[in-house]
């Protein structure tokens, strides 16, 4: 005998360990078919799903991470300025001054 759910998909929960110092327990809802394909590809890896959703979680944080870094940086160097070692012209005449070549 088999057991049709009414709705083709169905929310689960699934227990995840998040892996830092110290491992904390959480709980998703999937869809069922998500979930069915969650489990796919950590068989085709050679993993758990929670290895690989803690993987790429790892990964968005460290992109996020390294955003902020370089950006706290670019924004340090437009306060600091660059020298461009450039000296404003000593008049208007020498600012629009033009050199012709001689023929």
């Amino acid at each position: 005998m088999s057991f049709r759910l009414p709705h083709k998909r169905i929310a689960l929960n699934l227990v995840l360990h998040v892996i830092a110092e110290m491992k904390t327990n959480i709980t998703l809802k999937l869809d069922a078919d998500l979930l069915r394909e969650a489990r796919i590809l950590a068989a085709e890896e050679g993993s758990s799903i929670s290895r690989l959703l803690t993987a790429r979680l790892e990964e968005i944080v460290g992109e996020r991470k390294g955003y902020a870094r370089a950006r706290r940086r670019a924004l340090a160097r437009l306060r600091e300025g660059f020298d461009l070692r450039w000296t404003p012209p000593r008049s208007r005449d020498e600012l629009h001054e033009r050199s012709i070549p001689e023929s």
